[in-house]
Formats: structure tokens, C-alpha cells, sequence
């Protein structure tokens, strides 16, 4: 047996003539290899035999470590070291296990070979100790001469690259999964084109710039022609985004991109990279520059990704559909309202004191649809939204009704004397030249909500308030107007509830002759006593109950009141007295309106000339030739009608002819200062007309006896007033008569 000191000539010395099928022309790259040895010479002779050895294209570099404590060290500041030639027994008898320990399970390097030397054999480590710490091969230093030095080195070294590139490939593929993951969380075509680069440069690791493009028709706004368009960039100055691809400097990127797009392939060279992505309909180019050229397994990695994100570029698309559907306007292209609230959303959070909020609702645009076709309509929706965009271009616009526009932008822009400009010059509408204007309602950022929608219930309140308005088309909101409108809805929720709960009534202020003084009829007035026994004036509760629509329900319940008092009045013996009641606009705007009047006289079973209906001017000026009509055929019943009001609005005299009136009534207004001279003159012109018309003439709001005695000397027919009763529940009103 040979001593250990001699065991290096045996190393230098065994024949090696063989080797040359192993050795081939290497590269300038290099595979680290750490000499792990307390014996200098092994360092020396195991170098000099492998001196020439190119492994794989590369040469091999060396680390030298002389005890275990050091070959560590040189392993902790060496993370590519490839492949570590050990000796077994250093400074104590397991040196070399316990590097290998500190490889596999302190630095977690699986990939690393290790092929350990002894020069005794006796030190040899157990089988298990081989097998768990996946040490690559186990000699004794006489097993190596020059030639299986060559061939182990050899081996462990392509063991190496084969499972770096296992690894690279499982790294690539997580990678790739991940990728997939995040991307189908990307809602915008510019979020996935910026999410692949990104994740494109964490697959390769080696890209410097990139870009990722596809044509911008119907994807980038005044798009219309075939160019590409960047929609993500990655390592790039300035903003390419939405731009046209060739308007970057690098002109050999834009070469190969519309290469491979006109080309449908992928273009691969030292520098830069071209990769065709398609997906259905859907197509793009991803190039990018490299620091070094892609390797098989990166090309091949590539082709993986890019198979694996198509899909989501696909979806990508449809979800933008979907995402327009949604939230931008089919006509204008403008966001709608939806999208409108989510941008309400970001201008109630917002610090920017000179922020604005406005809906601009465009007056009758109903009559150009009615009277010109919805063609027309459209086209005119279209010059507003366009005129409305150019007012500023760091306004946001939107359209959230189908007249009203929406907008968001600076105190200067988005105001009351601005946005009437706009509306100074006619609108074109294909070959019509519109005149319109539009109603303003307005919200200030310290005026706002906390949440979009309550902006835009805000702004609705203001618009509203500026729609009424005949003199100032525009408002402001303040938190008053909420109020109100706060107020209205629970009063509108308690006179429904109310209503259901007969907590309604009708009291009746007597009618008089002047000339008997007898008592010939009364007025049914409404009354609305809540549950806590206070009364809400008329005044108060009939416009609330016309503006919710209640006022149908109550106008019939009042006049089937009525009639039923007919009815008992008849039963008690005052057959000859009337009973009149109020008719507004809605009730007359309902289709059947004269046949459901008529049919509750027929139910009560009453005589309908007892039953006189009041109208007003405003009503008669509504819609005259359909009220006319109406009239008349109740006339023909035997139903009375008296014009209540008169001279108070601006009914046509002409119109007035026409009407198949019993009575004129004269407004208190014009009775209240009639003793007063020069004060008589409306009074007294009325009652001569009545006379003239051969109608009867009824003065309300009589209140002293010499209201009453002009009256009598100008001829008046008929007074009410407190000077005779007030109004009263049915049940005084019976008393009342029994007492005249």
C-alpha cells in the first residue's frame, strides 16, 4: 500500500492519452470549480490536469480552499460555483462532510456537484451519507489519473447544466403560472400590456427596453389608420403610450415590430427580440432589446408565455367591451352615467377647492325628436357633447340622461356665464341649424357629498330648482335645497299614509244669494288633519300631492265626497243647495276624465247640476282644446262649471266664449280693497262681464258689510266669505242649514 506522500506522483503520472475526445474549442465564459484541499500540491497537480479542459463550451476557473473553515468562506462569497472538488478529511477526520452539510442545508445549493477525494480510504463516508447529500462521485486520489479526473469533471459539470436548466424551466414555468394569474387581473388593455413587460422582464432577467404594440383602431381615441400603437413600455424615456410606434428613437426596434406584425413570426437576432402574439382577432408585437442574446431555454420559455397569456389578451379586449358597454355612451362616446357616479366618486374626495360638478339639461329637446325625428336628435346630442368637449380639454364630460350632460372641471370653465355661451349660437343638426338652451345645475367641492351619488343627487336638486326657475336658468346646491327636498318627500310619505287613513276631509264654506240671502250651495275644501291633531295648510299639501301624482287618487276621492254629501243633503230636505268642487291640471290630463266625473253623479245617484265643478285659468291655458271638449261634455250631463280665478292669469277672451261656464267667480285679491276708491275697477269690470255673458257671479273672501253693499249695488249675484261662515266639518255645515 502506498503512503500518502506518494500518492501525487501516481496522480501526475498514469497514462491520459485518450483525452482528447473530451476536450473541444471553448468560449470566453468560465464554470467555477473549487479545490478543497489541505495539501497545496493536490491544488497544483489537479489544476495542471485540468489546464486545457473545456467543458461545454467554456473553460473552467478555479477557487482554492486549504481546510473546511475556508472552502465556506469561498462558498458564501460564491454563489456560481458549479462544482466543488473535496477532500474528506482537513483539519478533522469529517472536514468534508461538514462542508457538504453547509452546502446542501445551510445554502440550499441542490444544484451544486460535489465530488468528494480521500487519500484514505478508511475515511470513506457511508452509502447514506453519499445518497441523502447527493454527492456527485466518491474517489480516493489513487482512483484518479489525468483521464478520470477529465471524465468526472466532465460529468459532474453536465449534471450541473442539466438540472440548471430543469431548474431554470421550473422557475420559468412558475413564472409563467404567476404571470397568468396577475394578468387575468388586468381590466385595461394598457394595464396587461404594461403587466407582460413586467412580467416578460422577471421571466428573461436580461431585458433592457420594450415595448408592447398592437394597431390602435377603435383601442386609442382619433385612431384611423392601420399604424401600431404603443400601449406599454418598459426602461423607456418619455411617454409612448397612446402614440404611434414610430415615434420612438430606437428605428431598429420599429423595423422589427412591423416585421413580425406583417409577418406573423417572430424575429429573434443578437440585440433585439420580436414576438407575435395572437389570439383570435386579437394581434400585438412585443419587442424588446437584450443585454445578451436569449438562450434555447429562454426562446422556448418564451413561446410558453406567450401561449399561455394569449388567452388573456382575448379576454382582455372583451372585457373592454364589456367595460364600455357599461360605462361609455353608445352615441356620443362619452362616459355615461354610471361611469359619471365613479368619476363624482374621485371629485367628492378631492383637495381642489376650484373644482366644480354641473348637469346641463338641454330645454324641449323632446319637441326636436317629436317634431324632426330622432335622427335629427341624435345629431344634435352629438354637436352638444362636441361643442361641451371643446369648452375645455381638462374637462371631464359625460352623458348620464338623454338630454342631460354631465361635468366636472374648474370654477373659470364650469360656471353659470360660460356654459350659457355655449348655447348662444344655433346647433348643427345635419341640415338643421337649432337654436337651444339649456338649464345648469351646480356643485361645489366643500358642498359635496361623500360618495358620487350623493353628488349627483346634489347637482339633480340644484338642476331641478334651476328647471322652475323662469328667470335664472341656473343653481347653486346648498345643503338648504337637500333640506327641502328632504322635507317634501316625508310630507309626500305622511299625506299618502295619511290619506290611506281617512285622515282626510272635506269641509264646506256656504254659498250665499245677495239677493235672498238664502244659502244656495257651498265649496268642498279639502282638509288634512294629521295624527297628531294639527292641520297642514292647503296651500302646503295640494302641490305636494300634484307633484307626486297623489292628486288623481284625492281628486276622485273629493269628488265622490262630494257627490255623497249631494246625497244626504237630499235626504235632509235641502234639495236645492249645490255643492262645488276644485279640479286641477293633472285630473284633466287623465285620459276619461269626464266619464269618471259623470259616472260618480250616476253612483251617488244625484242630479248632476248640484254638482259644479271650478276651474282655473291655469288650467283652461294648459291644453284649451282638449279642456273645452271636456267641458262640454260634462255641460251635456247637466254638471255646472265655474271659472274660479278670473282675472288673475291670462286666459284669451276668445276662449272664454267658448266655455260652457254657469259662473264667474271673482278673486278675493280683487274684493279685499274694493272699498277703497279707484280699487273697484277689475271687481266691477268682472261682474259686468258676467252680465254681459249671461253667467252667474259669485265674489269670494267677503269679510265686512261694505264689501257686501258695493257688491249688491254693482249687481253681483252670489258672495262666500267669513263675513257669512267659515268653512266647516260636514256635520256643522248641516247644523249651520238647519239653523238659516
Amino acid at each position: 500500500m502506498q503512503s500518502p506522500e506518494n500518492i501525487n506522483d501516481d496522480f501526475l503520472f498514469i497514462d491520459d492519452s485518450d483525452d482528447e475526445e473530451i476536450l473541444s474549442q471553448g468560449s470566453d465564459s468560465y464554470w467555477k470549480v473549487l479545490i478543497v484541499d489541505d495539501d497545496p500540491e493536490i491544488h497544483a497537480v489537479t489544476q495542471l490536469a485540468l489546464s486545457d479542459l473545456v467543458v461545454l463550451g467554456r473553460k473552467l476557473e478555479y477557487i482554492h480552499a486549504y481546510s473546511g473553515e475556508q472552502a465556506r468562506e469561498m462558498l458564501a462569497e460564491h454563489d456560481d460555483i458549479v462544482l466543488v472538488l473535496l477532500d474528506v478529511v482537513m483539519e478533522s477526520d469529517d472536514a468534508g462532510l461538514q462542508v457538504v452539510r453547509y452546502i446542501r442545508e445551510q445554502l440550499s445549493r441542490q444544484d451544486t456537484r460535489i465530488v468528494l477525494r480521500t487519500g484514505q480510504p478508511g475515511y470513506a463516508p457511508e452509502e447514506s451519507v453519499i445518497k441523502d447529500y447527493d454527492i456527485n462521485d466518491y474517489k480516493t486520489k489513487t482512483e484518479l489519473t489525468r483521464r478520470k479526473l477529465v471524465t468526472t469533471v466532465y460529468a459532474a459539470i453536465r449534471s450541473y447544466q442539466q438540472i440548471a436548466t430543469v431548474n431554470e424551466n421550473r422557475q420559468g414555468l412558475e413564472t409563467i403560472v404567476s404571470a397568468a394569474t396577475e394578468l387575468f387581473e388586468c381590466y385595461s388593455i394598457q394595464d396587461y400590456a404594461e403587466q407582460v413587460l413586467a412580467q416578460l422582464s422577471n421571466l428573461l432577467g436580461n431585458i433592457e427596453q420594450a415595448v408592447f404594440c398592437a394597431r390602435g383602431q377603435g383601442k386609442v381615441a382619433d385612431a384611423d389608420d392601420l399604424s401600431l400603437y404603443t400601449f406599454g413600455q418598459l426602461g423607456l424615456s418619455g411617454v409612448l403610450v397612446g402614440q404611434k410606434l414610430e415615434t420612438m428613437r430606437d428605428d431598429e426596434m420599429v423595423v422589427l415590430a412591423n416585421q413580425a406584425f406583417s409577418q406573423k413570426k417572430h424575429i429573434i437576432n443578437q440585440e433585439h427580440a420580436a414576438f407575435f402574439l395572437s389570439s383570435g382577432a386579437r394581434k400585438a408585437v412585443i419587442c424588446f432589446t437584450l443585454q445578451q442574446e436569449l438562450s434555447a431555454v429562454q426562446q422556448q420559455l418564451i413561446e410558453v408565455f406567450l401561449t399561455n397569456i394569449s388567452v388573456g389578451y382575448e379576454n382582455v379586449h372583451l372585457f373592454q367591451k364589456l367595460t364600455d358597454a357599461a360605462y361609455k355612451d353608445w352615441l356620443t362616446d362619452l362616459p355615461n352615467r354610471a361611469q359619471f357616479v365613479n368619476l363624482l366618486d374621485d371629485f367628492a374626495s378631492s383637495q381642489d377647492q376650484n373644482l366644480v360638478a354641473a348637469l346641463v339639461d338641454i330645454n324641449h329637446f323632446s319637441d326636436v325628436n317629436e317634431g324632426l325625428g330622432q335622427e335629427v336628435g341624435n345629431l344634435l346630442l352629438n354637436a352638444v357633447s362636441q361643442r361641451l368637449s371643446g369648452i375645455c380639454p381638462g374637462c371631464k364630460i359625460a352623458r348620464v340622461g338623454a338630454d342631460v350632460f354631465g361635468l366636472i372641471g374648474s370654477k373659470e370653465v364650469i360656471n353659470p356665464e360660460t356654459l350659457s355661451l355655449l348655447f348662444n349660437q344655433p346647433f348643427a343638426a345635419g341640415d338643421h341649424n337649432l337654436p337651444i338652451n339649456a338649464c345648469f345645475g351646480f356643485c361645489t367641492v366643500d358642498n359635496a357629498g361623500s360618495r358620487g351619488v350623493n353628488v349627483l343627487n346634489q347637482i339633480n336638486i340644484a338642476l331641478n330648482l334651476a328647471k322652475k326657475d323662469r328667470l335664472v336658468s341656473h343653481a347653486y346646491y346648498s345643503p338648504e335645497m337637500e333640506e327641502q327636498t328632504q322635507w317634501r318627500l316625508r310630507m309626500i310619505r305622511q299625506l299618502r299614509t295619511d290619506f290611506a287613513d281617512n285622515r282626510l276631509a272635506l269641509w264646506y264654506q256656504p254659498q250665499l244669494s245677495l239677493t235672498t240671502g238664502k244659502v244656495i250651495g257651498a265649496e268642498a275644501l279639502l282638509r288634512w288633519q294629521t295624527a297628531d291633531g294639527s292641520f297642514v295648510s292647503p296651500g302646503v299639501f295640494i302641490p305636494l300631492a300634484e307633484y307626486s301624482g297623489l292628486i288623481l287618487d284625492i281628486g276622485d276621492w273629493v269628488v265622490k265626497q262630494a257627490c255623497q254629501q249631494i246625497r244626504a243633503l237630499d235626504q235632509q230636505g235641502f234639495d236645492d243647495i249645490s255643492i262645488s268642487v276644485n279640479v286641477s291640471i293633472p285630473q284633466f290630463r287623465r285620459e276619461g276624465f269626464a266619464e269618471s266625473i259623470i259616472n260618480a253623479t250616476k253612483q251617488a245617484d244625484i242630479n248632476p247640476s248640484r254638482l259644479e265643478l271650478e276651474i282655473t285659468e291655469s288650467i283652461l291655458m294648459d291644453d284649451p282644446k282638449a279642456i273645452v271638449a271636456a267641458l262640454v261634455e260634462l255641460k251635456q250631463e247637466g254638471i255646472s262649471i265655474a271659472l274660479d280665478d278670473f282675472g288673475t292669469g291670462y286666459s284669451s277672451l276668445s276662449y272664454l266664449q267658448k266655455l260652457p261656464l254657469d259662473r264667474l267667480k271673482v278673486d278675493r285679491a280683487f274684493v279685499n280693497d274694493i272699498n277703497d276708491s279707484g280699487n273697484t275697477v277689475i271687481a266691477d269690470t268682472i261682474i259686468n262681464l258676467g252680465k254681459q255673458m249671461h253667467l252667474k257671479v259669485i265674489a269670494e273672501g267677503i269679510e265686512n258689510l261694505e264689501q257686501q253693499e258695493h257688491l249688491i249695488a254693482q249687481g253681483c249675484d252670489e258672495v262666500q266669505g267669513f263675513y257669512y261662515a267659515k268653512p266647516m266639518p260636514s256635520e256643522e255645515f248641516f247644523a249651520f242649514l238647519k239653523q238659516q
